[in-house]
């Protein structure tokens, strides 16, 4: 049996994609700059602060990034009300996709913070300078500057992963997808196209990070 192709539909979708991907697109902006946010003063603090914070952020990181993505969210979304935490879906996706983010991003931080010569922090404070303005000022750039492509990635990753969060009813591109093929029938014209939004997004996405780098921290960002 045959089967022949249909865009004639796609007319009348085209203001569902759109606003689908405008959702994807809020997540992962926030996503970014909560959960970069997080990791740096994560990553200091795993290195730099008391014992007991050091512990409880390599706990977070180890359970984050050794559970689904899936679990996470529905535990923050479906499990948190039993505590009388409500959230509303698109922040309770944020939640969990910066708390996710946060967990990768600390161990990249962190390796940048390591990259960066002892001798540099040393000779900063020798100067007359606090360590947070060192550490805001000399070893975070240089670090940011190492990590930068791995940051990029990982981001473009979570930008990804927020398909998930159409599970919860949050309405990204994904979800939009599904009401689409359910109502059209079309299943392969529909995912076809979503995945063709999907690569623009993640190229898309890719080459904004990569020459706002390059802007931001000068010429060793590729």
């Amino acid at each position: 049996m045959g089967y022949s192709l249909d865009f004639g539909w796609l007319a009348g979708a085209a203001g569902a994609i759109a606003r689908g991907a405008a959702t994807t697109v809020l997540l992962i902006v926030v996503t970014t700059l909560a959960g970069t946010f997080l990791s740096i003063l994560g990553a200091a603090g795993k290195r730099s602060g008391p014992k007991p914070l050091r512990t409880a952020i390599a706990a977070y990181v180890e359970v984050m990034r050794n559970t689904p993505f899936l679990v996470q969210l529905f535990f923050i979304f479906f499990g948190l009300p039993s505590l009388g935490i409500r959230l509303d879906p698109i922040l309770a996706a944020m939640l969990a996709m910066t708390l996710n983010m946060a967990a990768y991003t600390i161990e990249i931080v962190g390796a940048g913070l390591d990259a960066v010569p002892r001798g540099q922090t040393e000779a900063a404070l020798a100067l007359g300078l606090r360590p947070r303005q060192v550490f805001v000022k000399i070893v975070l750039p240089q670090a940011l500057k190492v990590i930068y492509p791995a940051l990029t990635s990982q981001i473009v990753i979570m930008m990804l992963e927020s398909a998930v969060v159409s599970q919860i009813a949050v309405r990204e591109l994904t979800y939009e997808a599904d009401m689409l093929q359910a109502r059209t029938f079309r299943a392969f014209e529909t995912y076809f196209i979503v995945t063709l939004v999907y690569l623009g997004l993640s190229m898309g996405l890719r080459r904004l990070l990569v020459s706002g780098g390059r802007r931001a921290l000068g010429a060793g960002v590729s």
